[in-house]
């Protein structure tokens, strides 16, 4: 039973419509003891059957671990969202409830649609000089969350030095323990610091420039 209505496939239907580019969807799984794995293969391959320009792939975390490491992966479930290249784009547990329209959005963006970034902030993006890690925690109740997704995704896609996870908190409860995740979207730069809530790209680059700045 596919985990889409059929109003929500028309929707996406159209949405993936003008991807002029293929997309690859990697999905890191276990038959056992992973929460939501099998349902998140289930949504993208739902997702997948919707484009003929989207292919999914599936692998094992465990069996397949040279695959894991090729990617960086080291939780599940686990999806990669390609493009042309490996961006750097990592979702990590199920895209579901609000979240589901950030990984719509991702899929577009390396799909050929490009990022909606302005043209100053791609500029600086492109001119970093040292790599920026993007963790951003989420869960799938929260309205505010897919924007703060979204532009994590859409500075990986256009800076090679940025990487960007977005990470369902409730699943992995450890590293919600670890970065004292009260609430979301919570966003983490170089997993130090911290920006709460929805922020505008601007503060978002401000924090950035912060946090990859040479400590005196």
């Amino acid at each position: 039973m596919s985990l889409l209505t059929d109003e929500i496939k028309v929707q996406v239907k159209e949405s993936l419509a003008d991807l002029s580019s293929k997309v690859r969807l990697i999905v890191f799984t276990q038959t056992l003891e992973c929460m939501f794995c099998r349902e998140t293969r289930e949504l993208i391959e739902d997702v997948a059957a919707l484009s003929e320009m989207i292919d999914v792939e599936v692998y094992n975390f465990i069996v397949d671990a040279p695959k894991a490491r090729e990617f960086k992966i080291d939780k599940i479930p686990a999806l990669v969202i390609m493009g042309e290249k490996d961006y750097g784009i990592r979702f990590y547990g199920i895209p579901a409830g609000y979240e589901f329209t950030s990984l719509i959005h991702a899929i577009r963006l390396v799909g050929g649609i490009g990022s909606q970034l302005d043209p100053a902030t791609v500029a600086e993006l492109n001119k970093l000089a040292q790599p920026v890690h993007l963790q951003v925690f989420v869960t799938p109740t929260c309205p505010f969350c897919p924007q703060a997704a979204v532009t994590a995704f859409e500075m990986a896609f256009v800076s090679d030095q940025v990487t960007a996870d977005v990470i369902e908190s409730s699943e992995f409860p450890t590293l919600a323990i670890k970065y004292q995740v009260a609430g979301v979207p919570l966003t983490l730069i170089n997993e130090q610091t911290r920006i709460e809530g929805t922020v505008p790209v601007p503060m978002l680059m401000e924090k950035i420039r912060d946090a990859i700045q040479p400590q005196e």
